[in-house]
């Protein structure tokens, strides 16, 4: 398997999961049927489902010859065909494994808890278990999950369909029984504690499974960081969008760091950072998950047009709706003169027809309610008709209904539908509307618009996704060898002048400057440095981290006299020396650049505004390597602050290509010397005008030391 400078997998590994899903023989370990225990239900389910599948069903138990009538046998070893799925619902786990590993079995699911869900003794209990399935032909579901993958799954709902995976079985029950409300969905899987199979393994399948066109997850923990984005890359690039809950939103599991860059982002900074890259839709509920997935799968072609109209009966809906609309940075256009005039044949003169549009009532309950609804649809603008129903009001509102759905099926524009009353019993809801596939069905204003934003934005990103894996490095380059011989000698953390000695072997512009020992020396320095103009000294001591923070950075020294004074007050400082350094006068903005190691996802890049103000404004955004070029200038429009590098109150154009080649060669230092480094921080990187370059005026760096 190929891999990248940190050892990373560039590739995911290729498992035909057919066995799984549609497994021939079905054994199961600890099936009983006994009264009142646990293994009766969960054996009956399953036989349940093998005779509507068509599958041969095994039990295996130690002493009964039969089980509901069914022939048993008293291990694996005993069943008389080759088995594709062992369900082990036994809590001797490992001599099951062991016994399906000898018979060959393909897969299997374990049902028991108290593995790495409990930490200490049952971490290393899966530890045991995913070291004995290593190496052999069986792949394990589990351990602590459950049997969700063989449920009855209606197979009267068109395609497209979604593929579930969760780890909470409970979890998923919502989205499953998301098939009651016209949804449809082709598997699950619920990956538990993953010791073996994981997120990344089903991404993968279900994105070839040319039924499938969205995947939703519901995801507590990544088993691999890497893995994941190499799954969510495959989707991309395959069209195929992914829709995720990700739990684990609050900072406690983010720990504390030495740089700037390590207290500006948490761990869940990194998760959506990594989702962002590769285009997964992050939301926060399960209600959402079934909304977002719905409209992906409603119009899995992508937006015509990227306007949106609100249409409605009551203008206060509209304005409403409208609101949360252009608040979520959707295009609500005024419609074109041609569409208004046509409007104007139905609606009265004194209500709104340039958007929102407020009918208010008038056309809606006869047959003039399609011809409004095909004016809305004809204005080359419109993408999306947005129709919000706070309240039923027959028979108005099922003539409404059924326009609404007629005309669906007769547009590749995209019709969505607020359904309000909170009964949700009418007959235009239940009997109309939740009965066509092709229209998108809501009951929250704020789903249907998060719902519509990720729909057009998701198509946005894969018309120009490129992945990052194939330009991923795969050899350290001899920038690596001269960096690591750089920091050989060093202690734990670098002094600045070292620290960005380490960037200068990457090819980063760094300060001229020097270390001086003496007063004299000092004058030489800033003599040759700046001449008659300023300089910078800085106190040199690897163990202060933020120099400005005890005084220990003096700007605009000029004349022996103020070196010598600074000289003196910043030796007393450190004791390590002096640097002279010369002074940039004409840089653009200050930004701040760093490294820092994620416990999942290892080195990450972060780029912000920077300088001494840099904790206090927290305008940063962070990547997780690889990435390309392209990302970098994404990442510079989602700072705040990105106006003070393009023009902002007459200032001059910043060098953004000077900034890219930055952050990249800091990426490939991240990747090449993750063993090596902790954490690394350029603050600031003094950024001169278009065509001038990016300085760093000072660096930190830490090295590991759990190495």
């Amino acid at each position: 398997m190929r891999t990248d400078v940190s050892g990373r997998p560039l590739e995911l590994r290729d498992l035909d999961l057919t066995r799984f899903f549609a497994p021939s023989v079905v054994a199961v370990v600890g099936a009983t049927d006994s009264d009142g225990k646990q293994n009766t239900g969960i054996w009956r389910r399953l036989r349940s489902w093998a005779d509507e599948s068509g599958a041969e069903i095994w039990p295996v138990h130690p002493s009964k010859s039969s089980i509901d009538g069914v022939r048993a046998v008293p291990s694996l070893s005993n069943v008389p065909t080759d088995i594709d799925l062992a369900v082990i619902l036994v809590a001797d786990v490992e001599t099951a494994i062991e016994q399906a590993i000898d018979k060959g079995v393909r897969f299997a699911v374990v049902f028991a808890s108290g593995f790495a869900e409990q930490g200490g003794e049952g971490a290393d209990r899966q530890q045991r278990l995913t070291d004995l399935v290593r190496g052999s032909k069986l792949n394990l579901l589990g351990p602590n999950t459950n049997l969700n993958t063989f449920e009855r799954f209606r197979d009267d709902l068109p395609s497209p369909s979604i593929g579930l995976i969760t780890q909470s079985g409970h979890q998923g029950r919502p989205i499953f029984q998301a098939q009651e409300i016209g949804i449809p969905l082709t598997a699950w899987a619920p990956t538990g504690n993953e010791g073996d199979l994981e997120f990344a393994d089903f991404v993968r399948w279900f994105t070839g499974d040319p039924e499938i066109g969205v995947i939703a997850a519901y995801v507590e923990s990544f088993r691999d960081a890497r893995t994941m984005r190499l799954a969510a890359d495959g989707a991309m690039t395959a069209g195929v969008p992914l829709v995720c809950v990700k739990v684990g939103r609050t900072p406690e599991g983010s720990s504390m760091a030495l740089s700037h860059t390590g207290k500006l982002t948490g761990s869940d900074d990194v998760v959506d950072a990594a989702f962002r890259q590769h285009g997964v839709v992050r939301v926060d509920g399960l209600d959402q998950l079934i909304d977002t997935a719905q409209v992906l799968l409603r119009r899995p072609n992508g937006p015509v047009a990227e306007g949106v109209v609100v249409y409605s009966i009551s203008g206060g809906t509209g304005a409403h709706m409208s609101d949360l609309c252009a608040r979520a940075g959707l295009q609500l256009p005024d419609l074109g003169i041609e569409t208004q005039e046509n409007l104007r044949k139905v609606i009265p003169t004194y209500l709104r027809v340039s958007n929102p549009v407020d009918s208010g009532g008038n056309g809606a309950g006869d047959d003039r309610g399609r011809y409004l609804l095909d004016s809305l649809l004809a204005d080359p603008e419109i993408g999306v008709v947005i129709c919000p129903i706070t309240g039923a009001f027959a028979p108005m509102s099922d003539r409404l209904a059924q326009d609404l759905v007629d005309t669906a099926e007769r547009t590749d524009k995209l019709i969505c539908v607020v359904w309000g009353s909170p009964a949700a019993d009418e007959p235009a809801y239940r009997q109309i509307l939740l009965n066509s596939s092709q229209i998108a069905v809501f009951r929250s204003f704020g789903n249907c618009v998060s719902a519509v934003k990720a729909w057009i934005d998701w198509h946005q990103f894969q018309a120009a996704y490129q992945s990052p894996f194939p330009d991923t490095p795969q050899r350290r380059s001899k920038s690596a060898s001269a960096a690591r011989y750089a920091l050989a000698a060093k202690g734990p953390s670098l002094t600045e002048h070292d620290a960005k000695g380490v960037l200068a072997c990457y090819g980063i512009p760094v300060t001229a400057e020097q270390v001086v020992e003496s007063e004299t020396a000092a004058i030489l320095a800033a003599t040759e440095l700046g001449g008659n103009s300023p300089v910078v000294m800085k106190v040199v001591s690897g163990e202060i981290r933020h120099k400005s923070d005890i005084g220990g950075v003096r700007t605009g020294v000029v004349g022996d006299a103020d070196v010598r004074q600074a000289f003196r007050e910043l030796a007393d400082l450190g004791g390590g020396g002096v640097l002279v350094s010369e002074q940039i006068s004409d840089a653009v903005a200050e930004l701040i650049v760093g490294v820092t190691q994620d416990q999942v996802f290892g080195p990450t890049v972060t780029l912000g505004l920077g300088g001494v103000h840099a904790e206090i404004t927290a305008d940063v955004v962070v990547r997780v390597p690889p990435f390309g070029r392209t990302e970098v200038l994404r990442m510079l429009d989602e700072l705040h602050g990105v106006r003070l590098l393009r023009g902002a109150r007459g200032r001059p154009l910043a060098d953004e290509e000077a900034i890219v080649d930055v952050v990249m060669a800091v990426q490939r230092m991240a990747l090449e010397l993750e063993g090596e480094l902790e954490e690394f921080e350029i603050n600031p990187l003094l950024v001169r005008p278009r065509g001038s370059g990016a300085v760093a005026a000072d660096a930190l760096a830490v090295r590991r030391t759990d190495i």
